[in-house]
């Protein structure tokens, strides 16, 4: 709870707490995997790099005080209405908390996702899509509104569940890592740990420069809600792809304006996607 007060108090400093040791475990990942191509690796995505992270702090800005919505739900009782009695969870072992408060974050963030493929909402979510070259940073890469939109909705059923609050901000924690790691410029399909949990290669192929195979893998950290709405597709033959959009990137007030300047041909691409997975 105190981290979240302080998002809320001083988000930029908030922001910066959370982002500096990612910067730091993931700088010497890309280091030690790239090695002598790490120059031009970093030269690659500077650019849009520099974009992601004024779209994050911009972020950090205008919804600091929503990192206090779910816990301002806990403090109204909302979860009571839950038939799940909050207290059953003391006797639940901690691992198998934290490990149920991942997946159902998951699901209402898998059809928040989904629905953001849609042509209403497509024009917020574009810009997340636009990267061109795919990195740790590109999962900040979002504008207001769809940042907006994760804070109101992913949290929500964890909360209504009863779950405490503890949990919550570990499985939130664990979540944040691992969507940072997803987006990193790995071909990595984790092997049978894959088959569970979504691997940098499975999510860089949601974000291919294809709007057809855009439509697969929309879980932030589990396979299971993409395999049970038959959204899943193995990365393996797409290792490596192109990602972007046919609108491309663009910088960071490029990006803030871009859902101003979506026209229906630009929304197009969406109807294919969600049609390659009806």
């Amino acid at each position: 709870m105190a981290g979240s007060m302080e998002w809320a108090v001083d988000p930029v400093v908030g922001f910066l707490r959370e982002i500096a040791p990612m910067a730091f475990v993931f700088g010497v990942l890309a280091l030690v995997l790239k090695r002598g191509a790490i120059v031009a690796a970093l030269g690659k995505c500077r650019n849009e790099a520099t974009t992601n992270l004024l779209l994050a702090a911009t972020n950090a800005l205008i919804i600091g005080p929503l990192f206090l919505y779910p816990f301002l739900l806990l403090e109204l009782g909302l979860s009571t209405i839950s038939p799940i009695d909050s207290a059953m969870w003391d006797q639940v072992p901690a691992v198998v908390t934290v490990a149920l408060c991942v997946v159902f974050t998951d699901l209402p963030s898998y059809w928040r996702h989904r629905l953001q493929h849609m042509p209403q909402l497509w024009r917020f979510h574009a810009t997340h899509h636009s990267d061109t070259a795919i990195h740790w940073l590109t999962l900040q890469r979002k504008h207001p509104v769809e940042k907006v939109m994760s804070m109101l909705i992913d949290l929500t059923l964890v909360i209504l569940m009863g779950m405490p609050v503890w949990a919550i901000l570990l499985s939130t924690l664990i979540r944040s890592w691992w969507g940072h790691f997803l987006h990193c410029d790995l071909p990595w399909t984790l092997g049978p740990i894959g088959k569970v949990l979504m691997s940098p290669a499975a999510h860089r192929l949601h974000h291919i420069r294809d709007e057809a195979l855009m439509g697969y893998n929309y879980a932030n950290t589990i396979t299971l809600w993409d395999k049970l709405f038959g959204t899943y597709r193995d990365p393996a033959p797409y290792l490596n792809c192109e990602t972007g959009i046919a609108e491309g990137t663009r910088g960071f007030f490029g990006e803030l304006i871009r859902p101003l300047e979506t026209g229906s041909d630009d929304l197009e691409s969406t109807i294919v996607s969600e049609k390659a997975v009806s």
